[in-house]
């Protein structure tokens, strides 16, 4: 028996503790921002002890990191794009990309995510290193040849303009044109930056 007095909640975890403590986290990161939220409030909707969420997740990135982990993660969404005719390379990838961002449930954390790196360094970090790793340098490794990590940079600066005026601050016409029209509009700039013609050094 524990002799320091009883336990706040479910300290100890019931077998669908976790996934509680996930869906109060995602309902609140999600409608009050990464910076706003802390474990301790989440611990006390959750009505688990802080101690607990600390147990599961490490820490608050952890937990947001898992609450985004309930989705397709974006590396492996561009590892489905990447097979195929490297022509339509930058096709493929544009409309997985904004098959991603346009899903209902998904696009708002996507978008959260954005928005917490911005006020988060050390979240930015690591969401560079992401971009870095898991991306670019698979883009890079994909098409090959020289210059391949600029060129696959110069395509993923394309693609977070895209991003950026398209789900954070929803310019039009970018906003309220259909997947086609976008292919249509940024694929010849895509397909220019990933296979732009590159000089002997």
């Amino acid at each position: 028996m524990n002799k320091s007095g009883a336990a706040r909640g479910r300290r100890r975890g019931s077998p669908g503790t976790r996934e509680e403590i996930l869906a109060v986290a995602r309902r609140r990161f999600l409608a009050e921002g990464y910076a706003a939220v802390t474990m301790r409030s989440i611990a006390a909707e959750a009505g688990v002890d802080a101690a607990l969420i600390s147990y599961f997740f490490g820490s608050k990135k952890g937990l947001f990191g898992a609450v985004l982990g309930l989705l397709t993660s974006p590396p492996d969404v561009l590892a489905a794009a990447l097979p195929g005719d490297p022509a339509t390379l930058p096709e493929r990838v544009l409309r997985a990309l904004l098959g991603t961002w346009d899903d209902p449930e998904g696009g708002p954390r996507l978008r959260l995510l954005l928005t917490a790196a911005i006020q988060d360094a050390e979240l930015a970090r690591l969401l560079r290193e992401v971009i870095g790793r898991e991306i670019i340098d698979r883009i890079a490794e994909h098409v090959g040849g020289v210059d391949a990590r600029h060129r696959a940079a110069a395509f993923g600066a394309q693609l977070t303009g895209v991003i950026f005026t398209r789900y954070v601050i929803v310019m039009d016409p970018i906003a309220s044109m259909t997947p086609d029209e976008l292919v249509e509009n940024l694929a010849p700039g895509l397909r220019a930056a990933l296979y732009r013609r590159t000089r002997p050094r």
